[in-house]
């Protein structure tokens, strides 16, 4: 009922007393009833992991499209937490006269409302997701290969892409800076260019409602010639996020597109730039420094081999 035993929920609230904080995070997904009556114990608002990435993905959207994803995001998780236990659903009185029938409950109408609300975002996102498809055709007719930046959050691909393709997108030292996905010429050589496109980080257990209010953004990775999965190569902890990386990808069916690893962040750990290449010498892997610009020529120099063989296997394309 309250996620943790009562003696842990009495001990939380001291502490969140002690500490005077305003709000107590779980970094889980908590069902609507345990973080209800986790807040009438505690006194203290609460949210939940899911709460909480939507609240940093909303604070960061600045596209209109950006925007309707986040709406239908929240939206599809307040639908899930229209229980029992609100103060106003009490039945409301139906009818013309004194004694008329009972009518909607509150909650019925909110479930109502929402329901029409996240129709209507659904239809405009899908109109947005029709124009960026014509946007992809167009870019696929030329004879440039596109390749999708995608990485956990915070890798460092939105700089590394303002080093490629010498645009100016926003760029921080902060999760999810980037949600809207952004295509861009990458110049190989004087003569060569391909397209790259940006995208929002992942995340351990992103929710299941972002990931499907950003169908239209994350289609970007699944039609890519190339992935150029980032990594933070300083992260103690980068294995696991190329593993929930690899995760993410296999739920959007992305999973079957080509990648090569870009470990970032040299810089910090001090590695000397290189591609590594698989058996077959074709590169599976390059060091780079998206800050210093250490590694950027072997990143070209991977990405233009790849580009290569990809025309010698689309000869018509």
């Amino acid at each position: 009922a309250t996620f943790l035993g009562s003696g842990k929920i009495e001990e939380l609230g001291i502490l969140a007393k002690e500490a005077e904080v305003d709000v107590v995070v779980f970094d889980i997904a908590l069902s609507a009833a345990q973080e209800r009556n986790i807040e009438r114990l505690i006194g203290i608002p609460v949210l939940d992991r899911t709460e909480l990435i939507l609240d940093i993905f909303r604070q960061r959207a600045k596209s209109r499209e950006g925007r309707l994803q986040v709406e239908l995001a929240r939206l599809e998780h307040l639908s899930t937490r229209l229980v029992r236990g609100w103060t106003h659903l009490e039945r409301q009185r139906g009818g013309l006269g004194k004694t008329g029938g009972p009518g909607e409950k509150q909650i019925e109408l909110d479930r109502r409302m929402i329901g029409t609300r996240m129709k209507q975002l659904r239809d405009q996102l899908k109109r947005l997701a029709r124009q960026r498809g014509t946007q992809r055709r167009a870019r696929s007719r030329g004879d440039s290969i596109t390749v999708s930046l995608a990485g956990y959050t915070n890798a460092g691909k939105s700089t590394l892409f303002n080093k490629i393709t010498r645009a100016e997108t926003y760029a921080a030292d902060q999760l999810f800076a980037t949600l809207d996905t952004t295509a861009r010429k990458f110049w190989l050589s004087d003569e060569e260019t391909v397209v790259a496109t940006d995208t929002v980080g992942f995340i351990r257990g992103l929710p299941h409602q972002l990931i499907e209010a950003f169908k239209s953004t994350l289609d970007e990775t699944v039609h890519a010639d190339l992935i150029l999965h980032v990594v933070d190569a300083s992260s103690p902890v980068r294995e696991e996020q190329i593993a929930e990386v690899n995760s993410v990808l296999a739920d959007i069916h992305a999973d079957d597109v080509p990648v090569i690893l870009v470990y970032n962040k040299i810089d910090v750990t001090g590695q000397a730039p290189e591609i590594v290449r698989d058996q077959n010498g074709r590169p599976k892997a390059v060091f780079v420094s998206a800050l210093t610009g250490a590694g950027l020529d072997e990143l070209r120099q991977a990405v233009s081999e790849f580009s290569a063989a990809w025309r010698e296997e689309h000869p018509n394309e």
